[in-house]
């Protein structure tokens, strides 16, 4: 009997699940579609697209309406979903009206909500490799002692990724958060691609559209021509890690050119010490232009043991060095670092330098160290 009454409010949740949205979506600058799917059988919903006056998409949003079934009963829970254009879910709002309760029937206090904010924003959630049934002791609202067992988790790690009495509510919530829907919402966007959809991925700070963009935008190292300069933002950008994939996906011959290295060496002045050494990496196996190998020479000394390192080790792989970039390191001949000094004398050795100057200094320096 139990079984047949969960059926029937199931489909009635299905059946009002097209019901008008409650997210207030009435702003005459927001234009919304919406997408039908049947996720098997029993499950349908509707995905609906927030787009402005233009057309141009903006972000997904379910009006969700779906039981969540206790032992003994089952009760609706409304509430409005939100995620960007790649699926990633950020937020939720409640209806107007609306309000969620536990288990026994007390209403959720802003705590609450604000808990289950952080439980829906944690994409790796305990959640993702459980069922109900591994949460929940049967005929109870209570933690299973046998997710200890199955996770190898402590049961108070698990507490503190639910709300008590709302075990099954964080659940079926986190669920649809990340559930078959977010693939659904990658293929709609995919449609609205573009070149000006690119371009606003590129300089977005949501660093999921960025990433998303630059597998679009630079193919075997190469980077498409409309887009090289939301690259070089990107690189510039405030964050390390997109910063860094976009140094590594693209090509040796986008820095190439005289004009960008400068742009780089600008970009390194500006960038956060990782990024620094990621830069220097990166600029290894590319040829440099004589005014960024000065520049480098001029830094290398003035630079700790670790990009010091990097910055001779880029001089050294030069098939050649101008003058005045050889006389920049003879000038460091001095320096009290012998380390540092032993590896700039190696450094100009190697390139053999003819000019009188240098080799005075250099053959200083070997006197003064024999």
């Amino acid at each position: 009997m139990r079984s047949l009454k969960v059926c029937i409010f199931s489909l009635m949740c299905i059946a009002l699940a097209s019901v008008k949205s409650y997210a207030g979506m009435s702003a005459p600058d927001i234009k919304v579609k919406e997408y039908f799917f049947r996720e098997n059988d029993t499950t349908s919903y509707m995905i609906k697209l927030a787009l402005d006056e233009s057309g141009k998409p903006l972000y997904f949003f379910r009006n969700i309406f779906t039981p969540v079934c206790y032992t003994n009963e089952c009760k609706p829970v409304h509430v409005n979903f939100y995620w960007d254009l790649l699926g990633n879910y950020t937020r939720y709002d409640m209806p107007e009206g609306k309000i969620l309760t536990k288990v026994d029937h007390e209403e959720f206090k802003q705590e609450d909500y604000e808990k289950l904010q952080d439980i829906l924003a944690k994409q790796n959630s305990i959640f993702a490799d459980l069922e109900m049934k591994d949460l929940i002791t049967e005929g109870t609202d209570n933690l299973s002692d046998s997710v200890d067992a199955k996770t190898g988790a402590t049961l108070k790690t698990i507490k503190n990724e639910v709300i008590d009495g709302a075990v099954y509510t964080c659940f079926t919530l986190w669920k649809i958060a990340y559930g078959k829907a977010v693939n659904e919402m990658k293929k709609i966007t995919e449609t609205y691609t573009n070149d000006e959809l690119l371009h606003q991925f590129l300089i977005s700070n949501n660093h999921h559209y960025q990433y998303w963009a630059m597998e679009k935008v630079i193919r075997n190292g190469l980077v498409k021509k409309p887009f090289e300069n939301d690259i070089e933002k990107v690189i510039s950008g405030k964050n390390i890690f997109t910063a860094r994939g976009a140094l590594q996906q693209t090509g040796n011959d986008f820095f190439s050119d005289t004009i960008r290295q400068n742009w780089l060496w600008g970009a390194f002045q500006a960038a956060s010490y990782p990024l620094q050494i990621a830069i220097l990496k990166k600029l290894i196996n590319i040829p440099l232009s004589k005014t960024l190998a000065e520049k480098i020479a001029d830094q290398a000394v003035k630079s700790n043991q670790e990009q010091s390192r990097l910055m001779l080790n880029l001089l050294g792989e030069q098939p050649t060095l101008s003058l005045q970039t050889l006389k920049v390191l003879a000038a460091q001949l001095d320096n009290e670092n012998t380390d540092y000094t032993n590896n700039i004398y190696s450094l100009l050795e190697k390139h053999k330098p003819a000019d009188k100057e240098i080799t005075k200094s250099m053959q200083q320096y070997k006197t003064s160290n024999n």
